[in-house]
This record gives structure tokens, sequence and C-alpha cells, in this order.
């Protein structure tokens, strides 16, 4: 497929890759590519293949249950992890064994329009996968809300799938956390487009001290921010931001999934390179995107920068925010020539590839859309993932972390970094015929510091941000 259509109709971060498997129409805008059907099967065993607004969908199985990755890989040749596989590769099933899964923390979602059945999904999720319901799941429109209807509105299909991703896969890392969704009737797309609406929803959750973690999988080209609103959107957020990090909340976004090439309010490519906002936040901690390889119980074997036909780790240097203090004292001479005296992300990376994938469990009423597992992937992965690892961050440290980034540089630039990430030193994110940037050994512009080892990085982080842990 070709990545100028992937990526063309909506650079919607983080927009989400996923690849559906269907043998049944959808709507007009779904075109099919391939078709075959295990005969007596609930799997698809030789996918159709079909787009939505530019994006792949695959879909895996329509039961309760969800296969398991060793079904997946002899089926479709891929991996699909499960949480308990996700947790053991990254190191926080010690962590959950010994009681640390968030209790007592809250992570804040932000997405538009959310889905119409993400309380019924997160349950059947959560059954198929032997996970406790949260303790608390609130759900916060305080702008109001739309009727979902994708036929009229397409874009609510893209957001069922994210809004699923980001409570099912939050909930994973930290089963014992509260989830507060916030949903916005307002479509964020490219420019300023829905960013206003995102702002007051996140200074609402701060008013109200609705949580400590907050996990934004969306974003726009900074580009499409330099005009007179754009700029005056930008010095609000990061207002907010540095708010936040006064306040003690720790803040993540992804890092978009085109590699370091973004798009245009017309959805066009740049044709240089980019990055997108909020992810170049000085005050944000942004996360990249990997591909995992791990066996089907989950142990680690190696990473390399996800980077395929389908997508590729946004990252690369910022051309509106300077160099933060954090990377001016942690960062190489070679990492400076590369920034210039500029923000350069991501900071940390996270499984993304859509060929290493996981499972969402959605159910949305769309006739043609049947309920249940489907494959899914890029960078909308790896900021709740780390929300709910810094959740159960905060329940050991018996504190909020808050602000993780001057931590997160002191220890990548100390003997104890190998101790605390997987350094992803493989691959680059050019992408759309855009030149990007290669992984190297240490930080860099494609997976930031690397992957979680949760069990000694967390400890690190509570020691750096001022305390010990329980």
């Amino acid at each position: 497929m070709d990545a100028s259509v992937l990526h063309s109709s909506r650079h919607q971060i983080t927009t989400l890759l996923i690849v559906i498997t269907l043998v049944l129409s959808f709507l007009p805008m779904l075109s099919f590519m391939t078709q075959a059907r295990a005969a007596g099967s609930h799997t698809y065993s030789s996918p159709l293949i079909l787009t939505f607004k530019g994006k792949p969908f695959t879909f895996v199985q329509n039961s309760a249950q969800p296969p398991s990755d060793a079904q997946c890989r002899a089926k479709t040749g891929f991996p699909c992890y499960s949480p308990q596989e996700i947790r053991r590769a990254y190191g926080v099933t010690t962590l959950i064994n010994a009681g640390f899964a968030g209790q007592g923390q809250t992570i804040i979602i932000d997405d538009s329009f959310g889905s119409p059945t993400i309380r019924h999904d997160l349950k059947v999720f959560d059954e198929g996968y032997g996970l406790p319901d949260p303790p608390s799941f609130k759900i916060l429109a305080p702008l109001g809300t739309v009727p979902f209807n994708p036929q009229k509105n397409p874009d609510q299909l893209n957001w069922a799938f994210e809004t699923t991703l980001d409570v099912e896969w939050a909930h994973s890392m930290a089963p014992k956390a509260n989830i507060v969704l916030m949903t916005s009737p307002v479509d964020e797309t490219e420019g300023v487009q829905g960013m206003p609406e995102f702002l007051f929803l996140l200074q609402y959750a701060l008013a109200h001290h609705l949580g400590n973690i907050i996990s934004q999988s969306w974003g726009a080209t900074e580009n499409t921010l330099f005009n007179g609103a754009g700029r005056f959107v930008l010095e609000q957020f990061e207002e907010f931001y540095q708010r936040a990090a006064q306040q003690n909340v720790t803040v993540f976004a992804s890092s978009g999934d085109s590699g370091s090439a973004n798009i245009d309010v017309n959805g066009k490519f740049f044709p240089f390179p980019t990055v997108i906002f909020p992810a170049s936040s000085p005050f944000v901690t942004a996360v990249g995107g990997t591909s995992l390889f791990a066996n089907i119980n989950g142990a680690y074997q190696h990473e390399i920068v996800w980077n395929n036909s389908i997508g590729a780790t946004g990252g690369g240097v910022s051309q509106v925010f300077k160099e933060p203090e954090y990377q001016e004292n942690n960062l190489q001479q070679s990492d400076q020539s590369l920034l210039n005296d500029h923000r350069g992300l991501p900071d940390i990376a996270y499984n993304a590839d859509p060929d290493t994938s996981i499972l969402v469990y959605l159910s949305i009423p769309v006739p043609s859309i049947p309920p249940g597992f489907y494959r899914i992937g890029g960078t909308s992965e790896g900021s709740p993932q780390w929300a709910g690892i810094i959740a159960d961050a905060n329940q050991m440290a018996g504190r909020p972390l808050g602000f993780l980034n001057t931590a997160l540089y002191k220890l990548g630039n100390s003997n104890d970094a190998g101790e605390s990430f997987h350094d992803i030193s493989v691959g680059n994110n050019s992408f759309g015929g855009i030149p990007g940037y290669n992984a190297t050994s240490g930080w860099d512009l494609t997976t930031g510091w690397g992957t979680p080892r949760a069990g000694n990085l967390l400890q690190e982080l509570i020691e750096l941000t001022g305390g010990s842990a329980t």
C-alpha cells in the first residue's frame, strides 16, 4: 500500500494501525483487497484486508475469548501478545505479583467521541484475559456528546478503536488503578481542529484533581500550528503542561505513526522531517515505537525500531521548542549536533508494530463490523501502557512521581541505564521518502532511551524523583 495513501486522510496518531479481516462489506468508504475464510472457523486464516480512511484493520476472532498468541502465529504468522506476555517482556509481572498494580492511582485518558460500548468491551476483554475490573471507571463529557453515527462521521470509528485501545491496555498494566475517560464532542484532526476542546478536558481534569497520570494518544504536526491560532493553542497547552508538572502530574503523549513524515492540513506529507505535538512539548514524556520480539510465553528476545510498509515510529527534532536542560545536561555531543539547541523526541519507547501486535475487544453497533478481537498497533499502544506502569510506580512510591523527564535522562546517562532500559540500536524512522534518523546506542531520535525493564527502572525513578520504594 502506498504510504501517502495510508496516511493522507487523517494524521491521527497515532492513528490506529489495525488490520481487520472480514468477509463482510462495511460501508462505501471501505475498500477490499483479498479474501479467504477457513470453513467453519471463527478466525480468518488468510485475512481479507480492508482499509478504512486509508488505515488497515485486522479482525481476528468473533468470540468473547481471545485467541492465544500461539493460535495467532499459527493462523496469521504474526503474534498477538496478551497482557500477561507484554507484562513479562517489560518486567511488569514481578511488580504486579508483588502487589503493585496501581492501587489508589487514577489514569486520565482523553479522546474524541469515545466508544458507545467501552464499558461492555472492557468487561469482555478483562474476562477473556483473566483481569479484574478496575476499581472505578468513569466516563466524563463536560463539553457534551454527539450521537455515534460513523456513517455520518467516519472518524468516530477510528476514535472508537483508539478509545478501546487506550482504556483496555492502560488497565492491563495497572489492573487496580482507576480510569477516567474524558471525551470531546469535536473531532481532533490536524492543525488546531479539536485541540481547544482537548485542552478544556485536560484543564478540567487538573482543576478537579481527577488523577495524577495523563495519557494522550493523539497529535497534530507542529508545522500545522505555526499560524496565529496555532501558536496561541501551543502557548495555552504549554502553560497547562507546566502547571501539571508543578502539581506532580505525569503526562505522556505518543510520537506518531509515520516516522519522520507528517502531514499538513490537506493530508499531504511535509517535504522535510517533522514531529507532532504534544509529544514535542518539553513538559510531556514522548513515547516512540518498536517491533517487539518475544516468545509465546512473553520472554523478551529483542527489539528494533518500528518501520515497515504499514508505518514507523515518530521521532525527530522540534521546530518550536528549545532544547530543555535535561537533554542539554545528559546527551552526547553527537546528539547535540542533531538537536541544534532544540527539543528532541521521543524520550522512551514501547512496542507499536502492527505486525507484533496486541489485541483489543470491540463490539460497536455497526452491523458489518463484527464484535470480537482485533489486532492493533501504532504508538497509541505506548502512551496508555506507560501510564499504567507509572500508576504501579506511584503506588510503590506512595506518592505521584510527577514530571518524569529529568529523572529519565539522569538515569539514561548513568551506569544503571542498561538495567533500566532495553536499548534499541537497530533501525531508522525514515518514511514516505522523507529522511529520518538512525537508532544508536543510548538515546536517539527514534526510540529515546528505549523500552522499560520495569523492575529496576521504577526503583531508580522513585529514588531520582526524591524518595524510596515501598
